[in-house]
C-alpha cells in the first residue's frame, strides 16, 4: 500500500484529512464530502480501511485456518475497493493516499490520526440505535469522544418525512 517510510515528511507539507471507510452505502457520500473539503482547504485525503478480523472470526465462529483465508479475502477485497475510491478522487483532482490496516477500528483510526498529524478526521455515522451501539460499539462515537483533532461526521442520508416511497 502507498504511504511507506517517508509518509510523515510527505504528509507534513499539506493538511491531511483522514477518512476511515467501511465500504457501506455511506462510503461514497463520505468520500465526496471529504474530497470537497480537501479541495476547499488544499488538503490531502488519506483513505483508511481497518480490517477487523476478530469480529469477522467471532461472527462466523471460524478456526484459525479459516480465519486466515477470510483475512486474505477481506484484504484483497478492501484493496480493490480502496483502489476504486482512489480512482474517483483522481478524477476529482484530489491528492490522496490509501491505507489498509488490521485491528480494532476506533483504536487504529485514532492512532493513525495522531501519527499523521491529521488536521481532521471525516467519518461516517450510520445512525444505528443505542442498542446496536451497545452490542457492537460505534466506531464514529468512539472516535468523536477520543480524537485530538476536529472530527467531521457525515450522517447517512435519510428520506425527508412524508417522502418515503413517493415516486418522482
Amino acid at each position: 500500500m502507498p504511504g511507506g517510510g517517508g509518509e510523515r515528511e510527505y504528509l507534513g507539507r499539506m493538511k491531511t484529512i483522514l477518512v476511515p471507510v467501511d465500504f457501506s452505502a455511506l462510503t461514497g457520500r463520505l468520500v465526496a464530502c471529504a474530497a470537497d473539503h480537501a479541495k476547499a482547504i488544499k488538503a490531502k485525503v488519506v483513505l483508511l480501511h481497518v480490517v477487523h478480523l476478530q469480529l469477522g472470526a467471532a461472527v462466523f465462529d471460524l478456526e484459525t485456518e479459516s480465519a486466515s483465508a477470510l483475512l486474505a479475502t477481506m484484504e484483497r477485497s478492501a484493496d480493490a475497493k480502496l483502489a476504486a475510491l482512489g480512482r474517483g478522487l483522481t478524477r476529482r483532482g484530489v491528492d490522496f493516499r490509501v491505507r489498509r490496516l488490521g485491528g480494532h477500528p476506533a483504536t487504529v483510526i485514532l492512532g493513525q490520526a495522531r501519527r499523521m498529524g491529521a488536521a481532521y478526521i471525516a467519518i461516517g455515522s450510520h445512525g444505528h440505535t443505542a442498542f446496536f451501539d451497545l452490542l457492537l460499539g460505534s466506531t464514529a462515537s468512539a472516535v468523536l469522544r477520543r480524537a485530538r483533532c476536529p472530527v467531521l461526521v457525515v450522517p447517512a442520508e435519510r428520506p425527508l418525512p412524508g417522502r418515503a416511497g413517493r415516486r418522482r
